[in-house]
């Protein structure tokens, strides 16, 4: 069957479905970010970090838009970290013994979250030293 076109109202049981579709979309959404947190360590770091982060920019009352800067660095690496736990996944699925080039695409996951780890620490030095200087 086709799908209703665009301008056709859905009809109201159909609506209630696809509320719910979307409500538990987030659902698995959150399962896959706390999957993350509870089996990687390194992502349990980064959730530490950040924290530290945020709280460092409230002590120091940095302005809105360095709060938006380290948020976007915060979710950078949270991404990125996410998308190395997925990439992890499959390869373990697809090969679960030793090869080269699983080995390869895992080190390469591994290699985008350390340079956007430290795009994200140099992005806070450039926000949180001349705070930090000013104190002293």
């Amino acid at each position: 069957m086709l799908p209703p076109s665009s301008f056709e109202p859905l009809p109201q049981h159909e609506q209630k479905s696809e509320w719910r579709k979307f409500i538990a979309g987030f659902s698995y959404a959150f399962s896959g970010f706390w999957y993350t947190v509870r089996t990687q360590r390194n992502m349990r770091v980064h959730v530490l970090a950040a924290i530290v982060a945020v709280g460092a920019g409230i002590y120091l009352h940095i302005s809105a838009i360095e709060f938006a800067l380290i948020f976007i660095a915060i979710t950078g690496v949270f991404i990125t970290e996410m998308i190395n736990t997925v990439l992890e996944v499959c390869v373990d699925l697809a090969s679960p013994t030793y090869h080269p080039l699983a080995k390869i695409a895992k080190d390469v996951a591994a290699g985008a979250v350390l340079v956007n780890a430290i795009l994200s620490v140099i992005i806070g030095l450039f926000i949180f030293l001349p705070h930090l200087l000013a104190l002293f």
